[in-house]
């Protein structure tokens, strides 16, 4: 048997310890992004093996919440793709106008910049008040800081393009306090946002959503817990619902392609079709 064949093995063990030992499960995650996040932590931790990582996350729970957050995917910011945020102003908001009460769910919200940047978004438009958004993630640690809402102030001139550049009508600065070298999203965008613990690898459907928000997350998963989430949020959301993924993820290859219909292809937005239960 090949070193390779041996690290595969090793590799789907150390998944199996941790799905086993404490529900995380990223047995489907894709191969090489787990792959070279394991092989990572073996370097940092000074560890010659994979099997070695494996016998320790079982006795130390510091260590796997180390590797949970090497796992975890918190590539975000503020207003990222500012042209995704014209799209949903443009083709996605003036629907939702016509509904009573407003239910979003961002799915896989990292330390919350976009679920403030929605915050924001809605509240400009006049929808904030009418709206519950639920703000969820696997890592407890990483919803923590998405809670708080405080960032690096020198993210703020980044964000504050990108807020601009996706037709902010006011001054973005209204909506955070400087404080030393931070920026406190001010807590009154926090008013109608619950964060919340869940897997998307293992737990059910999350309501009945009018609007779904999972960018960039699809992209770390293989083809079968990609199929299986998109089912997932089939499920969770309303007929005439919106689902928005990131812009190297499609609808194209999955099972459920026929549910929906395109509203900005490039944007990748869809629409649960209304004759779809």
């Amino acid at each position: 048997m090949t070193d390779l064949e041996n690290e595969k093995i090793e590799i789907e063990l150390l998944l199996d310890a941790v799905y086993r030992k404490y529900g995380y499960d990223f047995r489907n995650y894709a191969k090489a992004s787990i792959k070279r996040r394991i092989l990572q932590r073996c370097a940092l931790s000074g560890l010659k093996t994979i099997s070695e990582l494996q016998h320790l996350i079982l006795y130390d729970v510091t260590l796997f919440e180390t590797l949970l957050m090497d796992f975890s995917i918190n590539v975000t910011e503020m207003f990222r793709d500012p042209s995704f945020y014209r799209a949903l102003k443009e083709s996605v908001l003036p629907v939702l106008k016509e509904l009573s009460h407003i239910k979003i769910w961002h799915a896989g919200c990292a330390s919350g910049e976009e679920v403030y940047s929605m915050a924001i978004l809605l509240k400009e438009e006049g929808l904030f008040d009418k709206t519950q958004i639920y703000a969820t993630d696997i890592n407890e640690n990483i919803l923590k800081k998405a809670k708080e809402g405080i960032y690096p102030l020198e993210k703020i001139k980044e964000y504050t393009s990108n807020y601009q550049r996706a037709g902010g009508s006011r001054t973005f600065s209204d909506y955070y306090t400087a404080r030393y070298e931070f920026a406190v999203m001010n807590k009154n965008l926090r008013t109608h946002v619950v964060f919340a613990d869940h897997n998307l690898a293992t737990d059910a459907s999350f309501g009945e959503m009018d609007l779904i928000i999972c960018r960039n997350v699809l992209i770390y998963f293989d083809r079968d817990l990609q199929n299986m989430t998109i089912g997932l949020f089939r499920e969770s959301l309303s007929s005439g619902g919106f689902l928005c993924l990131g812009n190297k993820e499609s609808l194209r290859f999955s099972n459920y392609f026929g549910d929906f219909e395109d509203v900005k292809v490039n944007e990748r937005i869809y629409r649960k079709k209304l004759s779809v239960g």
